[in-house]
Formats: C-alpha cells, sequence, structure tokens
C-alpha cells in the first residue's frame, strides 16, 4: 500500500499526528518493517511492545529507527524488578534511541526514581500506573483495596516524585492525574473510535474525549492496525484529534 503525507490539517494536524503513537503489536520484523512503512508520515511514534521486542530483540527497535528516522520509538516493556535490575535494563534500552519506555508505577518511588537517574536525558520514563485491561473486579483480585482511580492517582503521585517523564494510564483517570502531575505527559491506551470493538479493554475512552480531558498521547492499536487502510484510519483519528480541540 503506498502512502503519502497529504492527510490535511496544516500545523494543528501535524502537532497532533506527533501526539498519535500506533502499537505495533505484530510477531515479527516483517510485520513491524511493513506496518511501519504504512504508517510513516501518518503517525508519530510507534509503540513496540513485549510480543515483538521477545520475538526479535533490540534489532527491530534500530531497524526501525534507522529506516524512518522520523518515527519515534516508545518500548513498551512496562519493567518491574529491583532497582538495580530495572537499572540495567534502562542502561540497555537508551542505547536504542527510543523516546519512552514504560515501567510499572507500582514498584514505588525508589525504584522510579533508579531508572530515571539511568535514563538520563536519552529518553523519558513513564510510569504506568493500572492497565487499561483491569476494571474494579480485577483491582480487588489482585489484592488491591483501593479503586482504580485512586491507584491511579496514587501512582501518578509516585511518577512526579520520581522525576519521570510521564504516566500511562485510562482517560477515566486524566482528571486525577492533571490534578496531582500537571507538569507529566499523560500517555493514555484504550482508545476506541466510535464503533470499533472493545476488545480485552475495560477502561475505554474516544480520540475526542481523551484529547479533551487532558491527554498529551494518544495510542492507539488494532482500530489502526487491524484496518483495511490503516493510513486512512490514522488520519481519520487525527482528525478527530485535531477537531477535538478546536471547537
Amino acid at each position: 500500500m503506498a502512502t503519502d503525507n497529504s492527510n490535511g490539517g496544516g500545523s494543528q494536524g501535524n502537532a497532533m499526528r506527533e501526539r498519535l503513537i500506533v502499537a505495533l503489536d505484530v510477531a515479527d520484523r516483517a510485520e513491524a518493517l511493513e506496518g511501519a512503512r504504512i504508517l510513516h508520515g501518518h503517525v508519530g511514534m510507534l509503540k513496540i511492545g513485549l510480543e515483538l521486542f521477545v520475538a526479535e530483540g533490540p534489532s527491530v527497535v534500530r531497524e526501525i529507527r534507522q529506516q524512518f528516522p522520523n518515527l519515534d520509538v516508545f518500548l513498551d516493556l512496562k519493567l518491574h524488578d529491583i532497582p538495580n535490575t530495572m537499572r540495567g535494563a534502562i542502561r540497555s534500552a537508551r542505547q536504542l534511541g527510543v523516546r519512552f519506555i514504560t515501567v510499572h508505577a507500582g514498584s514505588g518511588v525508589e525504584h522510579l526514581r533508579a531508572c530515571v537517574e539511568e535514563a538520563g536525558d536519552a529518553m523519558g520514563v513513564l510510569a504506568v500506573t493500572v492497565l487499561t485491561s483491569q476494571d474494579e473486579t480485577a483491582c480487588r483480585e489482585a489484592g488491591h483495596t483501593r479503586s482504580a482511580g485512586e491507584l491511579v492517582e496514587m501512582r501518578a503521585v509516585c511518577a512526579r516524585e520520581a522525576g519521570c517523564a510521564g504516566v500511562v494510564c485510562s482517560g477515566q483517570e486524566l482528571a486525577r492525574v492533571r490534578t496531582v502531575a500537571p507538569d507529566l505527559f499523560r500517555v493514555v491506551p484504550g482508545i476506541r473510535p466510535a464503533g470499533a470493538a472493545v476488545g480485552d479493554q475495560k477502561r475505554v475512552m474516544s480520540p475526542a474525549m481523551a484529547m479533551n480531558e487532558g491527554a498529551s498521547h494518544l495510542v492507539v492499536g488494532r482500530p489502526i492496525r487491524m484496518a483495511t487502510d490503516p493510513a486512512a484510519a490514522a488520519d481519520a483519528i487525527v482528525h478527530e484529534m485535531t477537531a477535538s480541540l478546536t471547537r
């Protein structure tokens, strides 16, 4: 599929495109590079998660960065271990030229601060608060006595105190995060355009609603990746993001 960069929207559209992240949840290098080729010029960043990273390793990150230098990479590994081990992983990851890497905020301030210190200026550490696939029932089953919203707020405070670049949260908790950590990036997965299947996500929100609630970046996976025309699907979401802020 040929791509072009004529998705319109002027400077505002370009700004919104930089804030759209597509989850490249594919099985191998060939699919990843094809996805990057199709989406190049239509989105600002690609998210590489566990499936692709475990299958192909750091080389696929390097290859995407080399072939598509205008596409930022968000390495979504959700690190969660003792501080020394997390430091080591961050040390390895910072050589890859990625913009963001995720760690679990549930590790606490000491763990998060270790990651931030090790990352330095090379990349931004994003603290994952509560997965968008978890609802109140799942939180209780995991042993939490607080609601998902309360956990997100507490963990956003930890991220702020540790010096993280931002947090990952659902759109439903954006107001809480803005209140306690207004200077952090607010990266929102679980984005579903009108009519899109929810799948295994629980706490979802539309692109327009998330932008209006204060998201800095949106993460969209299947609604773009599995569309008949992924580039057009991305353009439509960029248009919705732009329109939401100009009403």
